[in-house]
């Protein structure tokens, strides 16, 4: 028997350490060779791990939430046979990076595979499964020890969890409503992703001097205008949702105002004004908010916005956006959608000095020439970073996009 010291590799990008913020083992495991050990969260981005060996785990090194340097030991694998004495050469392996970003038009399908059959897992207290699958199980209320997986060591798969629910497979019940006293307290550790927000919205309300602005948008006709985009649009076109006429909207006004599609270097003392406009997208995630960046959004039509922000909202999801699409942004834009309410007062993206937040859409009535009649009516929430952008500038700024909105046609019409 020899024992088989997996440490923390370079993950790149001048990284010196990384935090641990899931176990896909535990002690007593048995593992096979590239199968997930553990997750590791630089400033960055979350990277997977795998072990370069199979063997039984008989040691983890390091907490949930604790920082490990480059180099240090993650965990202690027993190996015999061949793998052993192989041991010595074997080095760490490369850390599994996100996917590179994909192209634009996607290649044909490729011809169908068999799918994998279900492996048997050992009993053990912990399948293994991902925790977006481990989220998605608890919200179907799926008990994954009932689930056959079919990666290494029997792992569960988001296709793995929709099989087992297209088979019929048994959901736990709701639990029933009583009026009994509840007691306890339950210790959640701030730790991966939720403390790089934590962290990061203190900093910027810390940082930087927000004032709020809100204006009342009409969007009936632009409401119109979208349904009927919908109706008439080609089978490969994707659906359009409110966001792609907002980035339109605002696209369209940022040049204008120079000062608000820009990045404050404060401890500098510089404004960086950029021409191009890369649009961060607020994208509620399992694991948190997390702002994908719609690059050079000023070139993009309807369509192709409206792919690309469906596209990475879909890799934020999945936790396999690139730390491109996560980093660069110039100006944010935030939705509720449905669950917008009346008004919201959202926190900058340092190091940007603005950010645009449209509420819920709702028909009530209004006066229109003199007559009361039932619009769709929107608040326009946005924030500004009251040492960039002075507040006659903001105003300006919202009008001139409520403007746009309000008369849709003028989205599509080219000025001097």
């Amino acid at each position: 028997m020899t024992k088989f010291v997996f440490r923390l590799p370079d993950v790149g990008e001048g990284t010196t350490e990384a935090e641990i913020v899931a176990w896909h083992v535990a002690v007593g495991d048995r593992v096979e060779e590239d199968q997930p050990l553990a997750d590791v969260m630089t400033d960055k981005a979350t990277v997977e791990m795998t072990t370069p060996v199979s063997g039984v785990i008989v040691a983890l090194h390091g907490e949930l939430g604790e920082m490990a340097p480059v180099g240090q030991a993650l965990a202690t694998i027993e190996i015999e046979g061949a793998e052993a004495d192989a041991a010595e050469t074997i080095a760490p392996p490369a850390p599994t990076a996100a996917p590179a970003k994909p192209v634009a038009k996607p290649e044909a399908a490729p011809a169908p595979v068999a799918k994998p059959a279900p492996v048997a897992r050992a009993e053990g207290p912990r399948p293994l499964a991902s925790p977006a699958v481990r989220h998605r199980a608890d919200e179907l209320r799926i008990d994954l020890a009932s689930v056959p997986g079919t990666g290494p060591s029997g792992r569960i798969s988001q296709d793995d969890l929709s099989r087992f629910l297209a088979g019929g497979g048994s959901i736990a019940p709701a639990p029933a409503s009583s009026l009994v006293r509840r007691e306890g307290v339950e210790q959640i550790k701030v730790i991966g992703l939720r403390r790089k927000i934590a962290e990061k919205m203190q900093d910027a309300k810390r940082r930087i001097p927000h004032f709020a602005y809100v204006e009342e948008v009409d969007v009936t006709e632009l409401e119109d205008l979208r349904v009927h985009l919908n109706a008439t649009k080609a089978p490969d076109q994707p659906r359009l949702t409110l966001l792609p006429f907002f980035v339109r909207a605002l696209t369209r006004t940022l040049p204008r105002f120079p000062q608000i599609n820009a990045r404050f270097d404060d401890d500098a003392g510089i404004v960086h004004r950029h021409a191009p406009v890369h649009m961060g997208i607020a994208t509620q995630t399992p694991n948190g908010l997390i702002v994908p960046v719609l690059r050079h959004a000023e070139a993009r039509d309807m369509w192709d916005c409206a792919a690309e922000i469906a596209r990475l909202a879909q890799a934020a999801r999945d936790g396999k956006a690139t730390m491109e699409e996560l980093s660069g942004s110039t100006i944010t834009l935030t939705s509720l959608g449905p669950l917008g309410g009346i008004t919201t007062t959202p926190i900058i993206n340092h190091p940007e000095v603005a950010i645009i937040g449209p509420n819920k859409m709702v028909e009530r009535p209004v006066v229109r020439h003199g007559q009361i009649v039932v619009r769709r009516m929107m608040n326009l929430s946005s924030s500004f970073d009251h040492r960039v952008v002075d507040g006659y500038d903001a105003a300006e700024f919202i009008q001139a996009v409520k403007a746009l909105l309000e008369h849709p046609a003028t989205l599509f019409i080219d000025r001097p």
